[in-house]
């Protein structure tokens, strides 16, 4: 069973965590994406005209075809297992075994109530075992996850989970801290709050460890 600790600060209302999975139909990928690109096109344009707006006019009329090619080759690619980055391991040949942390890494997502964005940093954090991996590769992670539909506790969760079957070892932390637009633009409207999540397993369970994780990443 999966054990998380979560530190949430939030006034949205609307803020619900159904699970850890991304809830996607199985039969998602079927459709190709230039299909998908047509009938959410269509629908676009749908709503716009309910919106009252004016298609004909030239700043609007490629807007549904603009929106629906960015929610499927960009936004929400993160949704297609097609795009999981490819990551390799390299043999730990220094022996290191200390913290190694990758901080203020973009995190770019949609809340998945309001398809508006969510934007923060991700800081991950592992303890070496026999196999390290490419700095890089920790960003494209955060970044196949962040490009979904999202609640941030999922994608704490999902970045830490994925990272610790790549690396085969529990001692990994992942902590985001990001501001939700749905907060900010809506409801609300508070633009200074941010929400802070963190996953925290195996070594970084010890009070000594975390607070070195978190003196290093300057929290």
């Amino acid at each position: 069973m999966l054990k998380h600790k979560f530190a949430v600060d939030s006034d949205d209302d609307d803020h619900i965590l159904t699970g850890f999975d991304t809830p996607i139909r199985p039969d998602a990928f079927l459709m190709d994406d230039e299909l998908k690109i047509e009938l959410i096109e269509k629908n676009f344009r749908e709503i716009m005209h309910v919106l009252g707006l004016d298609l004909t006019d030239d700043s609007l009329q490629g807007t549904p075809r603009r929106v629906a090619k960015m929610f499927v080759k960009e936004v929400f690619s993160g949704l297609n297992p097609a795009n999981k980055p490819d990551v390799k391991l390299f043999d730990n040949k220094y022996g290191y075994g200390e913290m190694l942390i990758e901080r203020d890494i973009t995190v770019y997502s949609f809340c998945e109530h309001h398809f508006i964005p969510i934007i923060g940093k991700a800081h991950v954090a592992y303890m070496p075992s026999d196999k390290v991996v490419g700095l890089s590769k920790l960003n494209r992670i955060v970044r196949y996850y962040s490009k979904r539909p999202q609640v941030q506790e999922r994608l704490t969760v999902q970045i830490a989970e994925e990272l610790k079957n790549l690396l085969q070892t529990e001692d990994v932390a992942v902590i985001i801290d990001a501001k939700h637009l749905c907060v900010a633009a809506r409801g609300v409207e508070d633009t200074a709050s941010s929400t802070v999540t963190a996953s925290y397993n195996g070594k970084f369970h010890a009070e000594s460890t975390r607070q070195e994780l978190l003196r290093l990443i300057g929290s």
